[in-house]
């Protein structure tokens, strides 16, 4: 606050500093980070950055301190960090609820050249499927599906019995996306297998891909997914 107040009038926490007030996964810098609306003179023990594109809607407050809103936060801090780095943080913002794909939308439409811009975009873009609210590996999933220019699956769909996550009818192929947070119980272990065995008997194919394996190897997970349909296709034909 202290920091804040040093800067004078519109001055507020932002970039790493808001990260952390907002509980987005960074430390608290040993120097605040605040932007201000208008050019000001250095501060001792500050981080002081100058903005011209700041609006009322990219204030806020968090615990009574003026700080950045979280589109404006991760618009700052889309210029610093890496892709991936950039990625964890707004996937913590989804999965602490503060994470809203419209304001960051409408502040992109008026970030003009600020750095941060075009990265953050790109990094929100699995955000603005209709289905956003899904967990991080199905976005994940769906972006290398439609990157691929496979034919996009039922998701969240009952087949014989079993809610799926993937599954695609005319193949009559479903996948199961493992991640251990749904995946990790003795319960689920002992469930997981019969899940797959009613599948079969049902003449449905089906595969487990892991949520590490999306995250990482997006292109090959499609390559061999775009395998996979194919041969269901060529094996559906014969009969």
């Amino acid at each position: 606050m202290a920091a804040v107040l040093s800067c004078g009038a519109g001055a507020m926490l932002s970039h790493q500093s808001s990260v952390w007030l907002w509980g987005l996964g960074a430390p608290a810098p040993k120097y605040p980070d605040v932007t201000v609306p208008a050019r000001g003179h250095r501060r001792s023990g500050v981080h002081l950055h100058h903005s011209t594109i700041l609006e009322a809607e990219d204030r806020a407050e968090v615990d009574d301190l003026p700080t950045t809103s979280v589109a404006r936060t991760l618009l700052d801090q889309a210029a610093r960090l890496h892709p991936r780095v950039l990625r964890q943080t707004i996937d913590r913002a989804e999965r602490r609820k503060v994470l809203d794909v419209g304001a960051i939308d409408s502040l992109l439409a008026r970030a003009g050249g600020h750095p941060g811009r075009e990265r953050l975009s790109l990094a929100i873009d699995i955000y603005r499927d209709p289905a956003f609210n899904r967990a991080r590996s199905e976005l994940l999933f769906l972006d290398l599906v439609k990157k691929a220019g496979l034919p996009r699956p039922a998701m969240n769909t009952f087949v014989a019995g079993h809610e799926i996550d993937a599954y695609w009818e005319a193949e009559r192929f479903a996948i199961e996306v493992d991640g251990w947070e749904g995946h990790g119980t003795r319960a689920a272990f002992e469930r997981d297998p019969l899940r797959i065995e009613d599948l079969k008997l049902a003449g449905i194919d089906a595969i487990r891909i892991t949520a590490r394996r999306i995250e990482r190897h997006p292109l090959l997970v499609a390559q061999r997914l775009g395998h996979h349909l194919d041969r269901r296709r060529a094996e559906l034909r014969r009969r």
